[in-house]
């Protein structure tokens, strides 16, 4: 199985987000690697929702990885709403249509869901959210 590491960035932000995934194949297309990237995180998501948290506490050093992202909390979910894979895939291949997000393999935009790939262990894959600038000023 291809283990991958993800690079999430959002524009005007340093901080980039590393996300390790593993692939039962290895995505020819970009179309296939952001299913197989929507399917490792909706099993992920919905596993999260049916964990019972026991833990009343946090050590030291969650707390301080915790402020780091902004907010401390002891990991209960309100929302034990399970996310649902096909409406997940729907919603990611039409983000990627409208130009919600880019994606860079290895420096190079990919800009197709047809897009042929070559991913190996080494290679970089960058998500880019865009944001929209909205409001008046007057």
């Amino acid at each position: 199985m291809p283990e991958l590491t993800l690079q999430l960035k959002r524009l005007g932000k340093k901080k980039i987000k590393q996300i390790p995934l593993t692939l039962a194949t290895i995505p020819k297309t970009l179309e296939e690697l952001l299913v197989a990237c929507v399917k490792n995180q909706v099993e992920a998501f919905n596993k999260k929702r049916e964990e019972v948290n026991i833990v009343g506490f946090l050590s030291p050093t969650e707390i301080q990885e915790q402020a780091e992202d902004g907010k401390v909390d002891f990991g209960d979910l309100a929302n034990k709403d399970l996310a649902v894979e096909q409406e997940a895939i729907d919603n990611v291949l039409i983000a990627f249509k409208d130009g919600l997000f880019v994606v860079f393999i290895d420096s190079d935009e990919v800009t197709t869901l047809e897009s042929p790939i070559n991913l190996t262990k080494e290679s970089t894959i960058a998500f880019i959210r865009m944001t929209f600038l909205v409001g008046s000023y007057w």
